[in-house]
């Protein structure tokens, strides 16, 4: 993208692949995979309507070079200096609802904190964005279902794009990765909050938590909106709590059990704790962010170090430019 723009993707979301499989101690029902499908039928759609519309042969000034493709007519993409990871221009994002702080705090346009994740700043942000989606979300809703799933993916993107606003004002968003990151996290609130119905704890928990570190170190390059990611996390990571709990281990056998022998409770104590506290703490944390965002507060006003979560200025790269 220019200078001035941001994308929730990166070309390193292809480690999402390497999640590790877990052996769950109980046998449970699997449901057939559509949602995701769907969602990523849906992505890819979008991102034809917005290459239409942006139309660079007829549209491009020709100052950052020549149309990319030319071959796509309408459908070839910006110059790569503009835009390098062959998608359309900022401008044409902006239009077809990508996130914005200005538009959406004073311009009333608050639809832009969903429509920006169904946005994509190229081929290169699409693609990967959506083999990053069928591999981690197939497998949850396969094992979920699709409404805890939908849920969880809708709201973490949702989630992101808030922190984002909050955080970043002066540059354009978009991007499913705050979703998909909130689907990482989920991932890893499932495994925590279901702990004692795993085996091989420790190595599938030190795998999910190097993965979702090394996705979140690749926010820190410029143009990345990490913000996204963070606040997609933090949604997922929450919402896991509530919705993915299992059944402890041998509660749907001894539920048969006769009248008078002693039946296991169908979770533990501990999971309706966990699941108690996320509830709270994503109900007191989504009113507080969009109660700032909509008075026009800027988050790096409350954190003056915050700025670095998003990208660490070095001698390759200047995080203003």
């Amino acid at each position: 993208m220019a200078s001035g723009d941001l994308e929730r993707g990166t070309k390193n979301r292809g480690n999402n692949a390497n999640f590790p499989s877990y052996y769950v101690e109980t046998a449970e029902k699997q449901w057939t995979s559509w949602i995701i499908p769907m969602f990523v039928v849906a992505n890819i759609a979008v991102f034809i309507v917005v290459m239409y519309v942006n139309d660079c042969p007829k549209k491009s000034l020709g100052i950052e070079g020549s149309c990319v493709a030319k071959f796509l007519g309408r459908f070839s993409f910006q110059p790569l200096k503009e835009n390098p990871l062959f998608g359309p221009s900022a401008a044409t994002l902006e239009k077809m609802g990508a996130l914005e702080w200005n538009k959406v705090v004073h311009g009333h346009q608050g639809w832009r904190l969903i429509t920006c994740m169904w946005l994509h700043a190229g081929v290169v942000h699409v693609l990967a964005n959506m083999l990053s989606l069928i591999f981690i979300g197939i497998r949850l809703e396969q094992q979920f279902g699709f409404v805890r799933v939908g849920i969880i993916y809708l709201v973490s993107g949702f989630g992101g794009s808030i922190l984002s606003s909050l955080f970043i004002q002066q540059n354009i968003s978009v991007g499913a990765s705050g979703a998909l990151f909130g689907l990482l996290g989920a991932m890893l609130s499932e495994l925590l909050t279901n702990w004692t119905i795993y085996s091989n704890k420790i190595a599938a928990l030190l795998t999910l938590v190097v993965i979702i570190a090394i996705n979140l170190a690749v926010g820190i390059l410029p143009h990345v909106d990490n913000f996204a990611h963070i606040g997609g996390f933090m949604s997922g990571f929450l919402l896991g709590f509530v919705f993915l709990l299992r059944p402890q281990f041998g509660w749907a056998e001894n539920r048969h059990s006769p009248a008078d022998a002693r039946v296991k409770s169908k979770h533990k104590a501990y999971q309706y704790v966990f699941m108690l506290a996320a509830a709270v703490l994503l109900i007191v944390g989504f009113t507080l962010a969009l109660v700032m965002l909509f008075k026009g507060e800027n988050g790096n006003d409350h954190c003056s170090w915050c700025h670095y979560l998003s990208c660490v200025p070095t001698s390759k790269w200047n995080c203003r430019s």
